[in-house]
């Protein structure tokens, strides 16, 4: 078998090329390769310096994902990276794309790094619930400084050359051809010595005040709660500025091998993948190819629209968007641009992107201005008859072709699909709130969707930056139907004696950012909500009749002060007994073991019912659409990964202890009362 990795000489450098596309992954060739090829630069007396590089996209980009699960093959990176530094010769990496995990750790044993201007550098290892395994815990601070090092290890962010640059971590930014630059770099340094090996540095470990640890710990308490792996990154860059090098690695390992054999690592290894597999369309006939999408469109320029637009813009995608008076129009269109300032303003764009966006947005009051679009993208008001009235209108203006897309939570999109003459060009897109920003999205297959109209909605989302599941009809989809009984449960719970707090407390505690009625607090209480305020049928209606519409009023499920703090509702506790009252609800001690089981559980059985009727493709869709959509910790790996680490018996035996309560709106799913019996499993 050809070695992905090749050298040539240029004078007296050599050059060791890495080809192991798509992103050079550090598979067990390129690992042997990179060892035999500093084998041949020691042995030749006229190699003076060595340049490490790489050709396609990228710089090594980190492990070889194919070898997860694998028992290692030697050499392992932590020898591959010590037999780089420990080199006769000094050795430059030469970064383009990007450089992470591995990769990262390869340049680091390397004695000086260029990198095109472009490139990123970052140790994402904590977001499979691991640290950066090959002493780069130990290089990283004593290279780009204490503080730096905490931020990339902790948080798994990349973060550009020109900040690698002033950190220390770059040696020199590179504008043009890269690997002459490298090479020149190269024979600029050939003969320094000692050799600048990363592991011997301590000139950058002098910003490791007293307590930087401590404070950098509590100013990302929130980011970090419930996971283990950011305390554990902490923890190896601290000893960093402890240990020497060779007792620091020997920790670094312990710690590394602490959260591999953990369930939080396993979860969010597991979580990787399946957000990889969610991009794979079942049944789809071969040779299927996409609908070109060069122009887009989208009905209603408020809050879901305007967001919608947005990511299309920002992919340089041109959009129209429509809404029905002036004043909205301009509305929507300045709470776009602000939004992209404030991007601006934060450093995240820069004013000429800003100007690039808006610059590709045409806002309009005429319907027929969508004629030329590709896709059309409705986001008008939740209402069936409304949602047909904007179809039909399209279905005469529409060119040929093009896709019409319903970005609806909870509608039959078959039911809209059949009321105009082109079915099999409908589908929905399911944007979530904040739409530009959040990464999840629905793409909802209807039973007369074309194959092309599914694979080109699933590209299209890859294009805006979105992780896209493919859902089957039916009310509320995947997410939002699994979110149902939850929230029915929840308020039963209510009424038999649990409060807000406490069952908002216990999600909280088990890792979801905010609990039911936080979150009804947040969204609005009064979303959906009839507008009668003489029809009190439910708990939320008394609310909403009281103008208690959550924090846009300072009054919920829960009481706000001048800065939108909660603190328990009297109000509300009386509302809730007062109910239970009139419905003869027998109020008692409620435990958190019980809400679990009856707000959690219950997810966990409507999703094995939406695998059995076909709605979702896999259990890890998913879990996907929950850790993205909802917030479910991805350190539990989503609920049908929970479930199985639970045990499907014990879920089961639970809801079983609840099902006189949960009755009638409660019924068991026959697929996880059948692989419960056999001892199976959703996931594994």
């Amino acid at each position: 078998m050809t070695s992905p990795i090749s050298t040539r000489r240029h004078g007296d450098v050599l050059i060791i090329l890495s080809n192991n596309p798509p992103v050079n992954a550090l598979s067990t060739s390129v690992r042997q390769g990179l060892v035999d090829a500093i084998a041949e630069a020691e042995g030749d007396d006229a190699v003076k310096a060595v340049v490490i590089a790489c050709e396609g996209q990228t710089f090594f980009a980190g492990a070889d994902i194919t070898e997860f699960g694998k028992p290692p093959q030697q050499p392992w990176l932590p020898v591959v990276v010590d037999t780089i530094e420990n080199c006769s010769k000094p050795v430059v990496a030469a970064i383009h794309g990007t450089a992470l995990g591995g990769g990262l750790e390869v340049a680091l044993g390397c004695h000086y790094r260029v990198a095109d201007k472009s490139a990123k550098l970052g140790t994402p290892e904590v977001k499979l619930g691991l640290l950066p395994g090959a002493g780069g815990t130990q290089r990283l601070p004593r290279v780009a400084g204490v503080r730096k090092a905490l931020e990339m290890c902790a948080t798994g962010n990349p973060i550009g050359a020109k900040d690698a640059f002033d950190c220390g971590l770059v040696d020199r930014l590179v504008e043009g051809e890269l690997i002459p630059h490298a090479v020149a770099y190269a024979e600029e340094v050939r003969d320094i010595r000692p050799l600048a090996k990363s592991s011997e540095r301590q000139d950058r470990m002098a910003d490791s005040a007293p307590g930087i640890f401590d404070e950098f710990r509590t100013a990302n308490a929130k980011k970090f709660r419930g996971f283990e792996a950011p305390l554990k990154n902490i923890e190896a860059v601290e000893v960093a500025t402890q240990k020497p090098f060779a007792e620091g690695v020997i920790e670094e390992r312990k710690l590394f091998m602490e959260l591999m054999s953990g369930e939080q690592s396993a979860a969010q290894r597991y979580f990787f993948f399946a957000e990889r597999k969610a991009s794979k369309i079942e049944g789809l006939p071969e040779n299927t190819e996409p609908r070109p999408i060069h122009k887009v469109g989208v009905i209603g320029a408020g809050t879901m629209g305007g967001g919608i637009a947005m990511n299309f813009l920002s992919a340089g995608i041109p959009v129209t968007i429509v809404e029905m008076g002036p004043e909205a129009l301009d509305r929507g269109a300045g709470v776009m641009r602000k939004n992209y300032e404030a991007s601006a303003a934060r450093g995240k764009l820069t004013a000429e992107q800003v100007e690039r966006a808006m610059g590709q947005l045409s806002p309009t009051l005429d319907f027929a201005a969508l004629a030329d679009c590709d896709l059309v993208i409705e986001a008008v008001y939740e209402n069936m008859d409304v949602k047909k009235d904007v179809f039909a209108r399209l279905d005469k203006i529409a060119k040929p072709g093009a896709i019409l897309a319903s970005n609806t939570s909870y509608l039959d999109v078959d039911e809209i699909a059949a009321s105009i003459s082109r079915p099999a060009d409908v589908l929905g897109m399911h944007f979530f709130s904040p739409a530009n920003i959040m990464k999840l999205l629905e793409i909802v297959r209807g039973a007369k969707t074309a194959p092309d109209v599914l694979l080109t909605a699933m590209g299209i989302a890859k294009k805006i930056r979105k992780v896209a599941v493919v859902a089957g009809v039916c009310h509320g989809f995947i997410g939002n139907r699994m979110l149902m009984p939850r929230q029915i449960e929840a308020t039963k719970l209510l009424l038999e004696g649990a409060t807000p707090e406490q069952i908002d407390r216990v999600h909280v505690e088990f890792g979801m950012p905010m609990g039911p009625f936080q979150m009804a607090d947040l969204a609005g209480v009064d979303i959906g909500w009839h507008r009668d305020p003489t029809r009190v049928e439910t708990i939320r209606d008394q609310l909403c009749a009281m103008e208690r519409w959550g924090q846009k009023k300072g009054a919920g499920f829960y009481d706000y002060d001048e800065k939108r703090r909660p603190s328990p509702s009297p109000v509300v506790q009386q509302v809730i007994e007062d109910f239970a009252s009139k419905q003869s609800v027998q109020r008692r001690e409620i435990s958190d073991q019980e809400i679990v089981e009856r707000t959690l559980y219950t997810m966990v059985n409507e999703g094995a019912k939406i695998l059995e009727e076909g709605i979702a493709q896999r259990a890890s869709d998913i879990d996907v659409v929950w850790v993205y959509g909802y917030g479910w910790p991805v350190y539990r790996g989503g609920p049908m990964y929970w479930a199985d680490s639970v045990g499907l018996a014990k879920i089961v035996e639970g809801l079983k202890g609840q099902e006189e309560r949960m009755k009638p709106a409660f019924s068991f799913s026959q697929l996880l009362l059948d692989k419960a019996a056999k001892g199976e499993s959703f996931t594994r």
